[in-house]
């Protein structure tokens, strides 16, 4: 060591008791040094205080990780959960509207048919001849017993027909 990192030695004491002083003050740096110096040979204190640092850093960076993956756990949730009800939304969106566009088909469909059938109906009494007229339009309004009468008569005829009388 040099004069400059120990004050006071090189001076020379001046007397007895600041000799004493001096070696003391030596003494004492001497020790710190020396335990300093112990310090760093210490290995396997150092590791072990090392490795205590680092089981620290890894729980705090495990306690944060989970609170992320949680957090992240949760954002993914309710954002699959808003998600959701905007295609729940969505489909009943477009159900009404699916239902919407077949009501008003339906109406234009049943229209139309009213309105042919009108028309065939205007048609057939005014295409007949006055006498049948009545019978016609007793079928049109009425048209099952029109169908089973039609029917017997067709049955009559064909009877007649594959059978003459001889």
């Amino acid at each position: 060591m040099t004069d400059k990192a120990m004050p006071g030695v090189g001076h020379g004491a001046k007397g007895p008791e600041e000799l004493r002083e001096q070696i003391e003050q030596t003494r004492s740096q001497l020790g710190d040094t020396v335990e300093e110096l112990a310090g760093k040979m210490d290995v396997k204190g150092r590791a072990r205080a090392r490795a205590a640092d680092l089981r620290d850093k890894a729980g705090a960076m495990t306690v944060q990780l989970r609170s992320t993956a949680a957090q992240a756990g949760h954002t993914a949730h309710d954002r699959a959960t808003q998600a959701g009800h905007t295609m729940h939304d969505k489909a009943v969106q477009a159900g009404h509207k699916v239902q919407d566009t077949a009501t008003r088909t339906g109406h234009q469909a049943h229209g139309k048919a009213t309105k042919s059938g009108h028309e065939l109906q205007r048609r057939a009494e005014h295409s007949v001849p006055q006498p049948a007229r009545y019978v016609v339009q007793a079928a049109i309004r009425h048209p099952r017993p029109a169908l089973v009468i039609g029917a017997a008569l067709a049955a009559v005829a064909v009877v007649t027909w594959r059978y003459p009388k001889r």
